[in-house]
């Protein structure tokens, strides 16, 4: 049986408690938990609210929110998107160190959207932006050294992925994650994870995404010392790549990948399984690498002083370390510090 005070008395203990002159007690807390369905931190932190929760029961505040989700337009998704956008552009001239606080504040918006959001023609739409959001945002949590938020990250992004039912979205997703059981040091892990995100994107992928895959594929098939795999798969990107100098994938603007862009991948894979052939693409991926990607360039340089310390030529590895290091720097990169370290301690 559930002793209470008599009802006059409730009466005062409700007008003080919702004046803050008297503190509810564990044994009313109990009771008034299970009566208004709110969380002991909700009831002792909003005594105040007491009345207005016992009207309403939150339901006018919950059509509110699906009433503003449902007017959430075509227009609203793409500035949504375009605030994606800029956060990327920024986070290649800048790295992410900087953009940590942005990027979650647009994650809210996008999984707030998403959350109360009921009919698919609204729903869609707002799950693809999340999910490019997502991933962008896992990659940025990964670069700062942030491995359980960017692996977190990732599930947000697949999850969103397959909600919007776009599997291209889905394989990105996945493939990108690999990178996190790599820096974790499980790459053979790994090698199944990326090999599981080309059949996850079936196949209605655009050809540069097919080679996008192939060549992470290459480079994780690289760490993880399967290097005929890796040649393999790296034959494989370069058969699927697009030709011309276009790098932007227009199905999947998160794609950035022509000739350039994959010499300096089939470079980064080939020094780290000590093939002297590194050297050549990855000084081609010098001449053709876009200056604004900053942390590209970082990684880049790493490349190098890891294929040069392969052939034994320190003087060149200690060099192009000393430009990753000045890179590193600008853009905060937790990964790129630590790969430096790598092969410094190799020097």
């Amino acid at each position: 049986m559930v002793i209470v005070a008599s009802a006059a008395s409730l009466r005062v203990y409700v007008s003080e408690w919702e004046n803050g002159r008297r503190t509810i007690s564990d044994h009313y807390a109990e009771i008034l938990r299970a009566l208004l369905g709110v969380t002991d931190a909700e009831l002792r932190g909003k005594a105040k609210a007491l009345p207005a929760l016992t009207l309403t029961d939150g339901y006018d505040e919950l059509i509110d929110r699906i009433d503003a989700a449902q007017n959430v337009s075509l227009t609203m998704v793409q500035t949504l998107n375009d605030q994606t956008e800029l956060i990327r552009t920024m986070d290649r001239q800048m790295g992410a160190a900087g953009l940590v606080d942005q990027m979650t504040a647009h994650l809210a918006r996008l999984e707030n959207a998403l959350t109360f959001a009921v009919l698919p023609t609204t729903r869609r739409p707002v799950a693809l932006a999340l999910a490019g959001a997502a991933t962008l945002a896992a990659w940025q949590a990964l670069d700062v050294g942030a491995v359980e938020r960017a692996w977190r990250h990732y599930e947000l992004g697949k999850r969103a992925a397959q909600e919007a039912e776009e599997p291209m979205y889905l394989a990105h997703a996945t493939a990108e994650q690999a990178y996190v059981l790599c820096d974790a040091g499980r790459p053979e892990t790994a090698v199944q994870l990326v090999r599981d995100a080309r059949r996850l994107g079936g196949r209605t992928m655009s050809p540069r995404l097919i080679a996008w895959l192939y060549a992470a594929e290459a480079e994780i098939c690289a760490r993880a010392g399967f290097q005929d795999d890796c040649r393999q798969a790296l034959e494989l990107a370069m058969r699927h790549l697009p030709a011309g100098e276009d790098a932007r994938d227009p199905d999947m603007l998160s794609i950035f990948l022509n000739e350039g862009h994959l010499a300096r991948w089939r470079g980064n894979a080939l020094a780290l399984i000590g093939d002297d052939e590194a050297v050549e693409n990855l000084y081609a991926a010098v001449r053709a690498t876009d200056p604004t990607f900053i942390r590209a360039s970082a990684g880049l340089r790493c490349d190098l002083a890891q294929a040069h310390w392969a052939r034994g030529e320190y003087d060149q590895a200690n060099e192009h370390l000393q430009q990753a290091r000045l890179l590193a720097s600008r853009t905060g990169s937790v990964r790129h510090r630590r790969r430096i370290e790598q092969i410094t301690r190799r020097l």
